[in-house]
């Protein structure tokens, strides 16, 4: 039993998560690690950005971990945790199952020096590292991400988190209209999404004669939802190899702001 740091789950939120870990395959070796210690290392990885070898020495070895974090995460089941989460945390905020609108984005963020594959620079925002692009329903919940070298286009990476989305199918059934900003829009990506997915595409401009800060319709959702990312100093910046780790350790931080809600 490891001790009680701030990042680990309750006994009732592990009691609401334990319904979702896959049994073990029959036949197998049996587990000699307890879940809750799994899930707890992990947390604690993703809230303080520290390495997997650096976790507290009364975590699980570092490579035990490490492990289930891969194999969840090559496997789909972090993905399918973090969507029945989703479910869970819209049926409690008496929503319907599946959502009607959809607010897109992207943000920029700076990778670690060894980071080398899929980095690139963005010209707008003057990064150097991946951008991410998010899909989040109308209350601040992640549908699908994406994350890519910042030097790709938003049409582009919108498109491509979108062909995710659609690929939910039943999860976003009354799905038909996306709202996204200035970055998104073009008679191109708009035909396209209206063509392959069928939904309505709806840009929020900003007001050309306001100055500072705006609050505008929509987008304010996407941008919170991409400040709630932020508690997680794993992804204050993006120090992931590969860039489905840095997509995974997205949904992972989900589903811990999920599963404190639900609980």
């Amino acid at each position: 039993m490891s001790k009680a740091y701030p990042s680990n789950l309750t006994p009732d939120q592990f009691e609401l998560i334990s319904k979702l870990i896959p049994t073990p395959k029959p036949g197998g070796r049996p587990r000699e690690v307890e879940i809750l210690d799994i899930f707890n290392a992990i947390f604690y990885v993703l809230c303080e950005g520290c390495r997997w070898r650096a976790n507290p020495c009364d975590f699980p070895n570092w490579q035990t971990v490490y492990t289930y974090f891969r194999n969840w995460r090559k496997d789909g089941t972090w993905v399918r945790m973090h969507d029945r989460l989703c479910l869970w945390t819209r049926m409690e905020n008496n929503r319907e199952p599946s959502p009607s609108e959809a607010i897109g984005d992207s943000q920029s963020v700076k990778s670690s020096a060894f980071v080398s594959q899929a980095v690139g620079y963005d010209e707008g925002k003057k990064v150097k590292g991946r951008k991410r692009f998010l899909t989040v329903d109308t209350l601040g919940l992640v549908l699908r991400v994406l994350v890519t070298a910042a030097s790709t286009g938003e049409r582009e990476g919108g498109k491509q988190v979108l062909k995710k989305v659609k690929q939910m199918e039943n999860a976003v059934s009354r799905l038909n209209r996306v709202w996204v900003d200035s970055g998104f829009d073009g008679d191109p990506f708009m035909r396209w999404v209206m063509d392959f997915c069928r939904w309505i595409v709806q840009v929020v401009l900003r007001p050309k004669e306001r100055k500072g800060f705006v609050l505008l319709p929509k987008r304010w959702v996407v941008e919170r939802t991409f400040g709630w990312l932020t508690w997680c100093r794993r992804l204050n910046k993006d120090y992931e190899l590969l860039p489905e780790t840095a997509e995974t350790f997205i949904y992972i931080a989900m589903i811990r702001i999920m599963v404190r809600r639900l609980a």
